[in-house]
């Protein structure tokens, strides 16, 4: 086992409420209309924060914890937080260098979030395209879509992951708050409790 993947498992262990996933309409092209537009209104807000909690796990491995999400255009500084045992982890990326601090053995570094994480813990979690998948948005490229009741995104398909939209809030644009995501056995899962925007 991971120096990685024993910090993890030492944080606070967090329930996220596994919702039922929304039932799903037909996709028309008055809804992706719709997201296009919702999409639209999201690219224009380059700068937004969440904090909430969030759990992952691979191969059975898993952690949970706090998370505070600042993103300023492309980049981002996430932590991640254990209340009880103090202790902190954090991912940034300014420019084209991502920094992962808070692991035994010191900070790692390198240009891509993604690998950057699976080389210092062993688990896969999509950072770069997560951005655009936690505001209910579809990263760039080819993605499909199922849509809820009432509109809004209920799953989302891109890049070999699920996306399943639990619940949303009431914002204009709405946002999720429950947003769990899957490839293969990675999971991850997050619940937003405050959205912010400066």
């Amino acid at each position: 086992m991971t120096a990685g993947r024993l910090f993890f498992f030492s944080l606070l262990s967090v329930t996220l409420v596994a919702c039922a996933p929304l039932p799903t309409r037909k996709n028309d092209q008055a809804l992706l209309a719709q997201q296009a537009l919702r999409e639209t209104q999201l690219a224009r807000q380059t700068d937004w924060s969440f904090v909430g909690r969030i759990a992952v796990s691979q191969a059975g491995n898993g952690g949970s914890g706090r998370i505070e999400w600042h993103q300023h255009g492309s980049d981002f500084d996430i932590r991640l937080s254990a209340p009880i045992t103090k202790q902190t982890w954090r991912l940034s990326k300014s420019g084209s260098e991502v920094l992962l601090e808070g692991l035994p053995g010191g900070a790692r570094s390198g240009s891509d979030a993604e690998a950057v994480l699976l080389e210092a813990t062993g688990w896969r979690i999509p950072v770069a395209i997560l951005s655009a998948w936690v505001r209910g948005a579809r990263a760039g490229g080819t993605a499909d879509l199922e849509f809820a009741p009432n509109g809004l995104p209920a799953t989302l398909k891109q890049s070999g992951w699920v996306v399943d939209y639990r619940a949303w809030n009431q914002a204009d644009p709405a946002l999720p708050t429950k947003v769990f995501a899957e490839q293969g056995d990675a999971r991850v899962r997050l619940a937003v409790d405050r959205w912010q925007s400066p």
